[in-house]
């Protein structure tokens, strides 16, 4: 998974954010965030939709694996991150897990974009969050 995210994020930085890989195009930003237990910064490419000039929303699908991927629990742990995008390169946020209301709206906005989405949620029993990144 390592390489495979190497390679996201190397197509990410040398296409001006459009990754044809996968057919994620322009959809996605590099999400630099700190490991919860090691302190180790990490990147993640994540899908992502803008909800205006200052805000983001991420979903935490792992491809609707039963447990949640590794960097939403560095967000939870350390909220103050920055994502990278073609616009704007890195961008100071901090992260904010939804509450079930707004979550489950923002989610709505995620299967209707791309039934990938819907196809995660009926893989897993898990409820999938979904994060906001306000910009700081």
């Amino acid at each position: 998974m390592a390489d495979f995210n190497q390679q996201i994020i190397d197509e990410f930085r040398a296409n001006g954010g459009n990754v044809t890989t996968m057919g994620f195009g322009t959809g996605l930003v590099l999400l630099h965030h700190i490991g919860a237990k090691s302190g180790a910064e990490r990147i993640a490419p994540v899908a992502a939709q803008r909800q205006g000039p200052d805000v983001w929303h991420i979903a935490a699908s792992k491809g609707g694996a039963p447990d949640n991927p590794a960097w939403y629990h560095n967000l939870l742990a350390h909220p103050d991150v920055e994502i990278e995008t073609p616009e704007e390169g890195l961008v100071p946020v901090r992260a904010r897990d939804l509450p079930r209301d707004e979550r489950d709206e923002a989610w709505r906005r995620f299967t209707e974009s791309s039934s990938g989405f819907a196809e995660y949620e009926r893989r897993t029993d898990r409820i999938i969050p979904v994060v906001e990144l306000r910009r700081r």
